[in-house]
C-alpha cells in the first residue's frame, strides 16, 4: 500500500482551501521504530508531555509512587515493563493533530508493528547512542524504505557515555543507506550532556536537571554561539571542541533537502535524551514541519486522494477487551479519504456488505473519547461484532479496495492445554478473540474447534501473552506444550493428496481458523523432501 505525497494546492487560486483540506493538511500520522530498551516507550510518553495530553510523564520501570507509561496499558506490560501491543495516542501541538502509533520494540511483536507501519505517514526512528544501529532497527527500516516512508531520527541517552556522534551517523548511512543531515549536536561537559547546537538557528540550548526524573518539561536557557557569556559558561575546552565538530559538519555532510526528506532518501538527525526531556521539545517542533501530512493512497480504483469527498479507510489492528468488563471488540481504522461522522453507511468490500459504522473513538492509549468527526489521515475506532477483520477496506464506494496487509508464517507451534476442561467454551471464546486480533495463530488437528487447539507463534513472548490474556480476560487458564513442528505450508490443490501429503513422516496436517489445510514439518528437510515428491500440490509460505 504505498504512499504518495499530497498534492500541494496550485497558487493563484483565490478560493479558501475546503474544511477536508484543511483538516488533511493539519494531521500528521506518524510511528516509532527502535530495537527493544532504544527508550521508545519514555520518547512516547515525553511527546504527550510536550503535546499537553499528560501533565506528569511516566516511567515504564516505574517505582512504586510513579506513573506507568500511558501507552503501556495492558497489564502485562505494566508487569514486565515492555510493550507488547500497538496503542494509538491522539493529541494537538501548534494547532496540528498528531496521530502516534506506538508499537512493540521486541521482535517477537513483528507482525504487529508491520501493521501498525501500513498506517503511518512518516516515522521516527529512535536509537540508542551507546549501541546504534542494531538488528531489530534494521527490519523496521526496510519495511519503511518499501513503503518510502519520511523518517526523522532520534538519538537517544545521550545523557549516557556513549558512542561517539560522528561514528554514530557514519554507521546510519554506512548500514542503513540513508543520508543523514545533524540538525542538533550534542554538547558535552564534565558532568556529561549539558545541552544541544542547533545548526540552523546557530543557537544552543542549555538544559538544567530537574528532581522529578523528567516527569515534567525541562528549563532551559537559549543563547547566540557566538555570545562571549556562552563560551565563559562552558569553558574553553568544551566550545572549542563544539566548533570543531560543526566545522566538520558544514565541511563533510549532507546538506539539508526537504524533498529528500520527504522521500525517504535523508533523515534529520537530533541529538537529546528523552528521560531527562534534554531537547525533547525542539525536535517535536521540528518533527511537525519534516512530517508529510496525509498523502496519496494506491487502491483498486486507482489513487485516492486524501482530499477526496467521499470517506474510505482499512482496518490495520483489532484489539478485544480494552475493557474488559464489557468485552468490547475495537477495529482500528486509519481513514484514507473523507470525513467519518456517526451513523456512515459504508461498505466491507471483503464482504460486500453494507454496515453502518457508530460513532468515531479516538484515543489516548486505553482511554477512549467519543467524537463528532474525524478526518483523512486519522485514525479511529469502530465498535465491531467480529464482522471486521484485519486488512479490510471500509468505504462509501464500492469499488475502492486497498492493498491487504500480509500476515506473517508463525515459527513457533504449542498446544494449548486446558486447566479446566469445563472451561473449553471460555478457551475457544478467548482463542477466536485473540487470533481475529492478530495476538496469534490458532490451528485444529481436524479442522474442527472441538479438537486440541494448536497456537502458533512468530517469537516465543507471543505464547506468555496469550496464556496471560487467557486466564485475565476470558478466566480460561491453560498451559502450553511446545511442538517440534515448524516450517508451516499452506496447501493447496486435490483434498485427498493433501491428506495424504499430510500424513508422511515428520509433518502434522492442521486447519487454520478458516478451514485451510496446513502442514507442519519437523525441519528444512522434511519440507524439501515433501516439495520434491508432491508435486501435484502447491505450498505457500502464508495463506493464500
Amino acid at each position: 500500500m504505498s504512499v504518495q505525497p499530497a498534492a500541494t494546492r496550485p497558487e493563484g487560486l483565490d478560493q479558501p482551501p475546503s474544511r477536508l483540506a484543511a483538516e488533511v493538511a493539519r494531521r500528521r500520522t506518524f510511528a516509532i521504530i527502535s530495537h527493544p530498551d532504544a527508550g521508545k516507550t519514555t520518547l512516547t510518553e515525553k511527546l504527550l508531555l510536550y503535546g499537553g495530553a499528560i501533565h506528569l510523564a511516566g516511567t515504564v520501570k516505574a517505582r512504586r509512587q510513579t506513573r506507568h507509561a500511558t501507552s503501556d496499558w495492558m497489564e502485562l506490560e505494566r508487569e514486565r515493563g515492555i510493550s507488547v501491543t500497538s496503542s494509538v495516542m491522539q493529541f494537538d501541538y501548534e494547532g496540528i493533530r498528531l496521530n502516534l502509533l506506538d508499537t512493540p520494540g521486541h521482535q517477537d511483536f513483528s507482525e504487529d508493528t508491520y501493521r501498525t507501519l501500513m498506517a503511518a505517514d512518516s516515522a521516527i526512528m529512535l536509537l540508542d547512542n551507546r549501541k546504534g544501529v542494531e538488528e531489530r532497527t534494521r527490519q523496521l527500516f526496510d519495511v519503511c524504505r518499501l513503503r518510502r516512508v519520511p523518517i526523522v531520527t532520534f538519538v537517544n541517552k545521550c545523557d549516557r557515555p556513549g558512542t561517539d556522534p560522528l561514528t554514530l551517523i557514519s554507521e546510519v548511512e554506512r548500514d542503513l543507506g540513508l543520508h543523514c543531515h545533524a540538525m542538533t549536536w550534542p554538547i558535552f561537559a564534565s558532568s556529561g550532556l549539558i545541552g544541544v547546537y542547533d545548526r540552523r538557528t546557530e543557537r544552543v540550548m542549555l538544559f538544567d536537571r530537574t528532581s522529578d526524573h523528567g516527569a515534567s518539561r525541562a528549563t532551559s536557557t537559549d543563547m547566540a554561539l557566538d555570545d562571549p557569556a556562552f563560551a565563559n559558561l562552558v569553558g574553553s575546552a568544551t566550545f572549542d571542541q563544539l566548533l570543531d565538530d560543526i566545522a566538520l559538519l558544514d565541511e563533510a555532510s549532507h546538506p539539508f533537502d526537504l524533498t529528500a526528506v520527504q522521500a525517504g532518501e535523508l533523515t534529520p538527525v537530533y541529538f537529546g535524551s528523552a528521560l531527562t526531556n534534554f531537547a525533547v521539545e525542539p525536535f517535536l517542533h521540528d518533527f511537525l514541519r519534516f512530517a508529510p501530512a496525509p498523502g496519496i493512497r494506491t487502491s483498486s480504483a486507482g489513487p485516492i486522494p486524501p482530499d477526496r469527498p467521499d470517506f474510505s479507510g482499512f482496518v490495520f489492528k483489532i484489539q478485544a477487551n480494552m475493557d474488559p468488563k464489557h468485552r468490547d471488540r475495537i477495529a482500528f481504522v486509519r481513514i484514507c479519504s473523507g470525513k467519518f461522522e456517526a451513523g456512515l453507511d459504508v461498505t466491507n468490500t471483503r464482504t460486500g456488505k453494507r454496515i453502518r459504522l457508530a460513532a468515531p473513538q479516538q484515543f489516548l492509549a486505553r482511554e477512549r473519547t467519543q467524537t463528532d468527526e474525524a478526518w483523512s489521515g486519522d485514525v479511529v475506532g469502530v465498535l465491531d461484532r467480529g464482522t471486521l477483520r484485519i486488512g479490510d477496506t471500509l468505504a462509501e464506494d464500492p469499488a475502492i479496495k486497498f492493498e491487504g496487509i500480509p500476515r506473517f508464517a508463525p515459527e513457533h507451534f504449542a498446544r494449548v492445554v486446558p486447566a479446566d476442561p469445563l472451561r473449553r467454551k471460555q478457551l475457544d471464546s478467548g482463542l477466536r478473540d485473540l487470533s481475529e486480533e492478530g495476538a496469534a495463530q490458532v490451528f485444529y488437528v481436524d479442522g474442527m474447534s472441538g479438537s486440541a487447539p494448536i497456537l502458533g507463534a512468530i517469537g516465543r513472548l507471543q505464547f506468555d501473552v496469550m496464556v496471560h490474556r487467557l486466564e485475565r480476560e476470558y478466566n480460561a487458564p491453560c498451559r502450553l506444550e511446545p511442538m517440534v513442528y515448524g516450517h508451516p505450508r499452506w496447501m493447496t490443490g486435490p483434498r485427498d493428496a493433501i491428506e495424504q501429503a499430510g500424513n508422511g513422516r515428520g509433518r502434522l496436517l492442521v486447519y487454520d481458523a478458516k478451514g485451510a489445510p496446513v502442514i507442519l514439518f519437523e525441519n528444512s528437510s522434511s519440507l524439501w523432501a515433501a516439495q520434491q515428491h508432491e508435486k501435484g500440490l502447491t505450498f505457500h509460505e502464508v495463506a493464500p
